[in-house]
């Protein structure tokens, strides 16, 4: 990734002096001009006087805001803000960085493999209708800020009054404890418990007891106090019992999953599963899911994981009224010699990974971190709003 990125550097760089020297030649000749009043007389600023290299490296300390408002500016930096190998630099950069994605802000990964104009083209070759169906396909500015945390806020529907009425009349009546069945590997292969972490860290999410309704023949789970005032359960699935996942964990091994029966294959020759009597019944019950996924580097089997969260969420009649909220989940935060090693999987890989964009439902991917339970609020916050809990 860090050697495609900075190809893609080299090849924004010689677009922006191609584009600097055809459209506007006058810059490239003023470090030669040595009459102070022409210098002064020229429209071009300050910045546009520095080299396209140096331009491109103060761009990359803006932030996305800033480099917008540089390119309302003046019909030079709008051309060069507008170029789209800027943006898919942008997103190959930041993208492993973004603590969270979910179903409206996932951006679309097949447009980092689309080709873009040769790089022998300069930004204003194209005519300008080529110019539009070429951005339109890809959009990388969209994509970026769309999806990047800091922008991502912009881009969520508002909601009609008539919604903000429901949510205030929803508020007045008491509703009943939100339940979230919990299950996936990253629950049972790293070496930090994320569950056991969840139960003793009462200055986080404190336990507020189980609640008397029950799921036959499963258990009623555990509920746990958010903000102090919202109560929901979270009902733990695993694959196998104590003694058969510490084995396994221990020797590296992969284990029967009993939550599941292997149907086959399908058509493609990916795998199919049923979910087994019990969590049927979980499926019924509850009112969304949370997947812990294992997102230490080289871990997760993508086909199997894709397919288990499939046939949970295709059990239910309405899968779209339940939520999906993936905790992309690392034992313990990295160490601060190894920050430039790669510490995580990036939760849009994860999404991916997970086929998490074909799904019909909401859904979220959140960096999580077993020991310190980083990231955990911010998943169960938005977990909450999914579920009609007034935050």
């Amino acid at each position: 990734m860090a050697e495609r990125n900075g190809q893609l550097k080299s090849v924004v760089i010689r677009s922006f002096r191609r584009f600097s020297e055809r459209c506007f030649p006058e810059k490239a000749a003023r470090s030669s001009m040595l009459d102070k009043e022409q210098e002064e007389a020229s429209h071009l600023g300050y910045l546009d006087s520095f080299p396209v290299d140096v331009q491109f490296l103060i761009m990359t300390f803006l932030s996305p805001v800033d480099i917008c408002n540089l390119g309302a500016t003046c019909r030079y930096w709008r051309a060069m803000v507008r170029d789209p190998l800027l943006w898919k630099f942008f997103l190959l950069r930041d993208m492993p960085h973004w603590s969270s994605i979910d179903h409206l802000t996932m951006p679309d990964l097949e447009l980092l493999d689309a080709p873009l104009v040769s790089e022998r083209e300069s930004l204003d070759d194209r005519k300008e209708e080529e110019e539009k169906n070429r951005e339109l396909k890809c959009d990388y500015m969209s994509e970026y800020l769309k999806g990047c945390p800091s922008c991502r806020q912009q881009w969520l529907p508002s909601r009609p009054a008539y919604e903000l009425l429901t949510s205030f009349l929803q508020y007045l009546v008491p509703s009943s404890e939100p339940r979230y069945a919990m299950f996936g590997p990253g629950m049972e292969q790293l070496d930090v418990s994320l569950v056991t972490r969840l139960m003793h860290a009462p200055d986080l999410l404190p336990v507020s007891g189980t609640p008397h309704r029950q799921i036959n023949g499963i258990g009623s789970g555990i509920s746990y106090l958010f903000n102090n005032q919202h109560k929901f359960n979270i009902l733990t699935l695993y694959s196998t019992n104590k003694a058969e996942r510490e084995k396994a964990r221990l020797q590296q091994q992969s284990i029967s999953n009993k939550l599941f029966i292997f149907e086959g294959t399908d058509d493609a020759g990916y795998p199919v599963y049923t979910p087994a009597p019990q969590v049927q019944k979980v499926c019924q019950e509850v009112d969304g899911f949370i997947y812990v996924a294992n997102a230490e580097p080289g871990k997760g089997d993508g086909a199997s994981e894709a397919a288990q969260i499939r046939a949970v969420l295709n059990f239910v009649g309405d899968s779209t009224a339940k939520p999906l909220l993936v905790l992309s989940c690392v034992s313990r935060e990295p160490e601060e010699a190894s920050e430039g090693a790669k510490c995580r999987t990036p939760c849009v890989y994860v999404a991916k990974r997970l086929g998490l964009p074909q799904l019909s439902n909401r859904w979220m991917v959140q960096d999580t971190v077993a020991e310190s339970l980083t990231g955990v609020l911010d998943g169960i916050a938005w977990l909450l709003k999914s579920s009609g809990v007034k935050i």
